[in-house]
């Protein structure tokens, strides 16, 4: 458990560094309105991710701890109420992402590609982490 603790903090960290990055040349290459709206889908993304994976820990630690002891039918029925819980919160999630970037559009004055490329910081963390991954393999195998 430590250790996917860490890899998560590594990938906080890469993802903050990413749209750090994303920032800066945006400012440089682009403009001022271009680099707020990577910052501002960024740090959307960001906090989705963060609390995405506190929920994801919550659901498996209080479906591995509350169902040991218990007999089957009532296993099941823990699991069902904690995954209905696990369920609402992610629509709940996804709701409040969808009304915040309605704002940011509607009346925040952002550019839209911009926005975009931020909202992209979580993915290319996790495209980078997985390619790290894959040439670590490949260099220990050999």
């Amino acid at each position: 458990m430590v250790e996917e603790v860490e890899q998560f903090r590594k990938m906080q960290l890469t993802s903050w560094l990413y749209l750090l990055v994303i920032c800066v040349g945006s400012y440089i290459f682009a403009s001022w309105s271009f680099a707020w709206s990577a910052f501002a889908g960024g740090v959307v993304s960001i906090l989705s991710f963060q609390v995405a994976h506190k929920d994801v820990l919550g659901f498996v630690e209080t479906v591995t701890d509350t169902t040991e002891g218990l007999e089957e039918e009532q296993q099941k029925q823990v699991v069902k109420q904690n995954k209905l819980g696990f369920l609402l919160r992610f629509w709940v999630r996804i709701i409040i992402i969808g009304v915040i970037l309605l704002v940011l559009i509607r009346y925040g004055k952002v550019n839209i590609f911009g926005l975009i490329l931020g909202l992209s910081t979580v993915v290319f963390t996790i495209a980078f982490t997985a390619l790290n991954v894959v040439r670590h393999y490949y260099i220990r195998r050999r």
